[in-house]
């Protein structure tokens, strides 16, 4: 399906080029650059080694993957692509239960690789307060981090989890956001002081396209793929252009009232769907994505200047997911040609 949807545009790999070039130019230092995830849900796929070269082909310098395959990080040695390492949520049990058990996951899947740019562990990707996996959460966080931190490497990876922003109880306006009581019960203020005392950033999955499609009685399309001419969203002193920025910033005023106002965040999955779903269209994923890697260089209204770092999802289709949108957010078709070019002028 992704192959014939690609048939009646031209692909320009300039324009394609320019864009990866852009993810990680006129950053500085702020450690701000953005990334690209390598979700591997799809049974046609590249092989890693390719992957990884398809990285370095078009400058993408940061990579998210969800779990530690050995092919993948076999492939990322000696590479100078910074990795965030996903610690699958059926594994938190494990780690939690016994520092001997994190030890050796830090000994297996990041010592074992010395020559692999580890920057960040995610433990858990949107862990719910009803899930088996939950009340595991901060233990297995505190006790990968202990391991980092006796490996030398502390103050070389960060460790963090990664939410969803369903955790948010009211995110309009966006100072008033605030999470979820049970999501705070549950983790999420534990979460918060392990931040904190690490200084380690929260990880957030942004996908305004899940608002747009929730309620487009409201949310106009232009303020989801950040082509309002004008503010939509007037908050105090600040407005708001764009759905993005007023999602970011909700979960910066939740942080603030749950104790975390020193807490940056990273935006661990953004993107938008080319097919199988409302509003989903190869030209709606080529203008969000362009659009998010050129604004997330000058912050938020919230706080403005400070580049917010992003992994773009993802890097190819995947046609093993439901349902059928899910199938659709790859930059790249699974033969690695660039779905759409873009124009970034």
């Amino acid at each position: 399906m992704a192959q014939s949807h690609s048939a009646g545009k031209i692909s320009s790999t300039t324009s394609i080029l320019l864009l990866f070039m852009l993810l990680i130019t006129n950053t500085g230092t702020t450690g701000a650059q953005s990334g690209v995830c390598y979700g591997r849900l799809g049974n046609n796929l590249p092989a890693p080694p390719e992957v990884v070269d398809l990285y370095n082909q078009y400058n993408i310098h940061r990579m998210r993957i969800y779990g530690p395959d050995q092919r993948v990080l076999e492939a990322l040695r000696g590479s100078n692509i910074e990795l965030l390492l996903d610690i699958p949520n059926d594994n938190l049990q494990n780690l939690a239960q016994s520092q001997d058990n994190a030890k050796k996951w830090v000994q297996d899947n990041i010592k074992n690789y010395g020559n692999v740019k580890f920057r960040y562990i995610s433990v858990g990707n949107e862990v719910k307060p009803g899930d088996s996996a939950a009340r595991f959460l901060v233990p297995a966080m505190q006790n990968i981090q202990r391991a980092i931190s006796e490996a030398g490497l502390g103050n070389q990876i960060k460790v963090s989890t990664a939410i969803e922003t369903g955790a948010l109880a009211e995110s309009y306006p966006p100072s008033r956001g605030s999470f979820k009581s049970e999501y705070r019960g549950a983790y999420l203020d534990d979460v918060i002081r392990f931040l904190v005392n690490n200084n380690s950033p929260l990880f957030v999955n942004v996908y305004t396209y899940f608002g747009y499609i929730s309620n487009p009685r409201d949310i106009s399309l232009d303020y989801a793929l950040f082509r309002s001419p004008s503010v939509v969203v007037n908050d105090g002193s600040l407005g708001y252009r764009n759905l993005f920025d007023a999602i970011v910033d909700a979960v910066y005023s939740a942080l603030e009232r749950a104790g975390g106002g020193s807490v940056n965040i990273v935006v661990s999955e953004s993107g938008w769907p080319s097919s199988g779903g409302t509003a989903t269209s190869l030209d709606n994923a080529r203008t969000y994505n362009t659009n998010l890697v050129q604004h997330v260089k000058g912050g938020t209204p919230k706080r403005p200047g400070r580049p917010i770092e992003t992994y773009v999802f993802a890097m190819f289709d995947e046609n093993q997911k439901q349902p059928e949108y899910e199938k659709f957010w790859g930059l790249f078709l699974p033969n690695k040609q660039p779905k759409y070019s873009i124009n970034l002028n």
